[in-house]
């Protein structure tokens, strides 16, 4: 087998892996706008508005939710799609004890992503890649 194909195989068991279980699921991944740029001054505030009651103001959780500025959520644990998911379909306790995240209404997959471009940068200047 040639280097070209094994890479060509290795990244169609990976694309499979982490879209079969979405699929399985019913669920379709929200997409932002084609050409969005992701502002993380917006999503400073949208965060502010739409996340911090549980996720904490500083990013460092509180007593009804994770922090976002732990090693779990790096990128490439919990990429930017996790985002998206959790925000439309809300999520299952898997790494904590605050219980299920519902789906946060009123979000768009625009506004998801200012929203996680605000959380990689408070991230990225905590040391989380």
């Amino acid at each position: 087998m040639t280097n070209k194909l094994r890479w060509s195989l290795l990244i169609w068991v990976l694309t499979s892996a982490v879209s079969l279980p979405v699929a399985a699921q019913g669920w379709k991944i929200p997409q932002p706008s084609p050409g969005l740029m992701p502002n993380p001054v917006q999503g400073k505030a949208l965060y502010a508005q739409h996340c911090a009651s549980c996720h904490g103001a500083d990013l460092k959780g509180s007593n009804q939710g994770p922090p976002m500025l732990h090693r779990i959520y790096e990128p490439s644990h919990h990429a930017d799609m996790a985002f998206q998911l959790a925000v439309a379909n809300g999520v299952r306790a898997h790494h904590w004890q605050f219980g299920d995240m519902k789906p946060v209404p009123g979000l768009n997959p625009d506004t998801v992503a200012h929203i996680t471009a605000f959380v990689r940068n408070e991230q990225r200047k905590a040391g989380i890649q």
